[in-house]
């Protein structure tokens, strides 16, 4: 009987928990963390504000808790492309991480983290990666296999990922984050993963032979082609 009553408390706790972050989220992202009032969240959750500070004792970890929950991406698209096709799957994995800057809530996101990232260091070193984890991770470990496939040199998938992802983002988010009417038509965006695509497939292209042809090639270096995509493909995907 005790268990049962302690698993039924349990989840309460969690749906109380989550009504009070789905609460939480409008009020600080549109409002800031000085000008929302906890009342309003407990009373727009359906609780009282004893069982909102139950389960945030403080403001401040309610609004931790909050931008990272608005943050998470649960059901982020898990893609994998074939490591056979570097270029291609530069392409796909650019996509996704488009499609998830696209969301509507990512630039009030980063608004917020942002201006209230003095108050909250590490809120600032704990969201640098929310939501792009999941394309982080998943481009991190095409790069390693495309590079144990030998159809592409990665000297260094971390900062591939990183330089690949902050050329998309410069031309399809921070804009947007400054500027509130900023917008690109989707086959600009498309224009954008293509040619920051094929900056990367050049950098990491390797000359033909097997692996230990191109693991004595001098640092930074590189091979006359992009992968195994062939130049016509290159030019289709470069095409306005």
């Amino acid at each position: 009987m005790t268990r049962r009553l302690s698993a039924y408390h349990q989840q309460i706790a969690a749906v109380n928990r989550a009504a009070i972050l789905t609460a939480a989220a409008g009020p600080f992202l549109e409002n800031g963390y000085d000008r929302t009032s906890l009342a309003e969240i407990a009373r727009h959750a359906g609780v009282s504000k004893a069982t909102l500070f139950k389960q945030f004792p403080t403001k401040a970890e309610l609004f931790e808790a909050t931008v990272l929950a608005a943050g998470s991406t649960p059901d982020t698209e898990q893609v994998a492309p074939d490591p056979e096709d570097f270029l291609d799957g530069l392409v796909i994995l650019g996509g996704a991480y488009v499609r998830l800057l696209d969301r509507p809530d990512m630039a009030d996101l980063m608004r917020i983290v942002i201006s209230e990232s003095p108050r909250f260091p590490e809120l600032r070193e704990r969201t640098f990666d929310f939501g792009t984890l999941p394309v982080l991770s998943a481009l991190r470990a095409f790069l390693i296999a495309a590079h144990d496939a030998g159809t592409a040199h990665v000297d260094d998938p971390d900062v591939i990922s990183a330089q690949f992802l902050g050329m998309i983002a410069t031309m399809v988010f921070w804009p947007r984050l400054v500027h509130g009417g900023w917008t690109l038509a989707d086959n600009e965006k498309e224009q954008v993963v293509a040619q920051a695509a094929l900056t990367i497939a050049a950098r990491c292209a390797r000359e033909s032979g097997d692996r230990s042809d191109w693991t004595r090639l001098p640092p930074g270096s590189t091979g006359p082609d992009c992968g195994r995509s062939s130049p016509e493909r290159q030019s289709a995907r470069a095409a306005p």
